[in-house]
Formats: C-alpha cells, sequence, structure tokens
C-alpha cells in the first residue's frame, strides 16, 4: 500500500479522501490546524505550518512521496530534502518556475505560448512609458501568495496605481488588461512515463475575481479546444511534471486564447469532475503521483454545473437549511468542506448539478445555457437576499 504525503490541510487534500480509499493509498497530512478539512480523512497527521521544512522532514518518513495542497512551500528549503532522496511530485524544479508570478509569465512567454503583455514593477525604470504601453485599465497583481483574488487589482488610473504601489513595489507584477469574452480553464495530468490527459475545457466565471461557477464543457470551437489542449502539453512536457496541473485562460473576442494563471495542483475549476467525470481530478493526481495508470476523464453526462457556497458573513453557522434545500435540487450533489468559520468570500463548500440528455440541444451550448440558469436558483437559495 502506498502512503502519499501531502502538504497541506484544506479541502483540496480532503477531496483526495475517496480516491484514497478506491486505490488503497493512505494519506498523511502536513497541516498546522486540528480544524483543518482534511484532519479527519488523514491516516497520519503532522501538526505544522506547510513552510515548515523540519516538519516535512518528519512526514517524509512517513510516506514513499510526498506532493503538495497548495504551493505556499520553501523550495530553497525543501531541495535539502530531495537532495536527500526525498520523492516529490510534482517535482520540485517544476514548481520553480511558477510560484512568483512574474517568473511564471516569463517561463510561459519564454515558451512560446500566449499571454497577455506584463512587467515586473521594480524592472521599470520608467515607469510612465510602461504603463502608456500597457494602457489603463490594467492589472496590478502580487507576485507571491495571491489566490481567490487576494492580491489582484483593477487600477483603472495613475493616482490608484501610485497609491497601490507605495506598499511594496518590489512585489508587484503589472499586466495589461484583457477584456476577454469570457474565462476558461482545463485540469491536465501527467504520468511518470509522460503520459498527458486533459479534462474538457470549462468555462469559469468569476466576481469581484473570485470563482463563483464552473460549466463543462466550455462553449468554444473545436479548434480552440486543440489550441488548449496544446497549451496543456506543451506546458507539463516542457516542465517533467507528474501528477494534475490547472490552467486559466481567456477568451479574447477576437477568438484568440491567452493564458492567464498556472496552479500545480488540483484546482477549484476541476471540481465538477467529483460527480460527472469516470475520474475525477483528485483521483487522477493520486494515481499519477504512484505511479498508476492514468484513468479516463471524460464526462458521464451531457455536462454539468459547479456553484462555490461562499462566505457572505461573520459567522459559524453550518447552514443547513440551505444545504438541504439545494441537495433537492435533481442530479444536485453537495461537498462541504466542515470548515468552522465562515467569512465573506471564503470557499464553504460548492454544489454540482449533473446535465443530463433529456431535451439536450447543442453539447457545450446547451451546458452554458442550463447551467447558468441552475446556478441562478442555487445562489437565489445560498445567498440572502
Amino acid at each position: 500500500m502506498k502512503r502519499v504525503g501531502v502538504i497541506g490541510g484544506g479541502q483540496l487534500a480532503s477531496m483526495m479522501a475517496d480516491a484514497a480509499q478506491k486505490l488503497g493509498v493512505e494519506l498523511v497530512i502536513q497541516t498546522p490546524s486540528k480544524q483543518d478539512p482534511a484532519v479527519s480523512i488523514a491516516q497520519e497527521l503532522v501538526f505544522a505550518p506547510v513552510d515548515d521544512t523540519s516538519a516535512t522532514e518528519i512526514l517524509a518518513k512517513k510516506c514513499d512521496v510526498i506532493t503538495f495542497e497548495n504551493e505556499f512551500v520553501n523550495l530553497q528549503a525543501l531541495s535539502v530534502l530531495a537532495q536527500q532522496g526525498v520523492c516529490f511530485r510534482p517535482r520540485l524544479e517544476a514548481l520553480a518556475p511558477l510560484l512568483d508570478k512574474y517568473h511564471q509569465r516569463c517561463y510561459l512567454r519564454d515558451l512560446g505560448l500566449p499571454v497577455p503583455k506584463f512587467f515586473a514593477v521594480d524592472e521599470a525604470e520608467n515607469l510612465k512609458s510602461k504603463i502608456e504601453y500597457l494602457g489603463f485599465p490594467l492589472v496590478l497583481k502580487s507576485r507571491r501568495h495571491g489566490y481567490d483574488g487576494q492580491g489582484t487589482f483593477i487600477i483603472p488610473d495613475l493616482a490608484t496605481l501610485e497609491q497601490k504601489l507605495t506598499l511594496n513595489q518590489s512585489l508587484f507584477l503589472l499586466e495589461e488588461f484583457v477584456p476577454f469574452e469570457r474565462e476558461l480553464a482545463v485540469i491536465a495530468a501527467r504520468s511518470v512515463e509522460g503520459e498527458i490527459i486533459t479534462y474538457p475545457v470549462v468555462e469559469t466565471q468569476q466576481e469581484q475575481q473570485v470563482c463563483r461557477r464552473v460549466i463543462a464543457p466550455a462553449q468554444i470551437t473545436p479548434n480552440q479546444v486543440a489550441e488548449i489542449q496544446a497549451i496543456a502539453h506543451t506546458l507539463l512536457n516542457s516542465l517533467e511534471v507528474v501528477g494534475i496541473f490547472g490552467i486559466e485562460l481567456f477568451l479574447g473576442a477576437d477568438g484568440k486564447i491567452l493564458v492567464n494563471e498556472i496552479a500545480p495542483r488540483t484546482h477549484n475549476s476541476g471540481h465538477f469532475s467529483l460527480d460527472a467525470c469516470e475520474t475525477s481530478q483528485f483521483e487522477q493526481h493520486l494515481r499519477a503521483v504512484c505511479g498508476l495508470p492514468l484513468g479516463n476523464p471524460a464526462l458521464q453526462c451531457a455536462g454539468a454545473v459547479m456553484v462555490n457556497l461562499l462566505g457572505y458573513e461573520n459567522s459559524h453557522s453550518e447552514y443547513q437549511s440551505q444545504r438541504q434545500k439545494i441537495a433537492e435540487i435533481p442530479q444536485a450533489h453537495v461537498h462541504w468542506y466542515g470548515k468552522t468559520e465562515s467569512r465573506p468570500g471564503r470557499k464553504l463548500g460548492h454544489v454540482t448539478v449533473l446535465l443530463d440528455n433529456q431535451n439536450r440541444e447543442s453539447g457545450s451550448a446547451y451546458a452554458v445555457g442550463v447551467g447558468t440558469a441552475i446556478a441562478h436558483t442555487i445562489e437565489s437559495i445560498w445567498y440572502p437576499r
């Protein structure tokens, strides 16, 4: 029986539980708090922050391979363990160009992948000429540790930019604002042998830079699907990764695809796969890191919509009434993360509704139309009026 160490104990780690049981894998979790979602599903625990390398050394002695639930780790410190023979999947060298968003942008650009125009604030000797090149509005991003919209700012004018940059200008990336038609994402996995599979491309719908809904499959052309799959193959092969990656993209009004960001782990845009696909992203990741053959990522239904259940208040409620009403929607699957505290914007759970073939119109168009309507029904139950 394989023992997999997981650095991070949030909901992404907890959602590996069913797959681990199915595959005969034991999970050993390194996480700082006894309240974290993955604590209840772990075979063994190491209570420590994810960047505590001495704790990761203890974790390594308890398992065969170590993987990551989040990327907020100290690669330099972990490399000492790798040199001592600890097996990390994905390998640390694959994470190195991705953790800083400026370095990630440079890596993607140098691979020849399409990305928005960008520059690091600290490299801009003439900031005003660079800004004129991008034009307003533009996007200011923290180079490290930004997720769920944290550290991302839409900047309308120079005064707002100067105000933000007084925080610490060396930690920011500036990029053009892309007037996209829609946002897309794809989950891709690569095995030890170098086999790559991709999940259906999905549409992600954001509000205030936080994902609210995911609709599978996205309503895009076969050529656009092929281009996105090619991007995934180029990226994963270049990095020689083993495991799951989430790739976020923009679809421009002109039909062009741009890569937005890379997540070197399971990803919110792939949660629909738990209920809608033959092999979930969580099982796929464990298959890859354990050296098992990859599974079939295909949809087992006409389509699916996933809606994040986000906190909208500060409370300790379990929201049983709302969850029960949502569960009564036909083909609804509610996943609750068991977090003890709610706060605005925090991901407390998600619900996936499977779309069947009855009255199916035309594949992705059907998924987007029906999925959006179902999402609004869920949100009318979840959020107070």
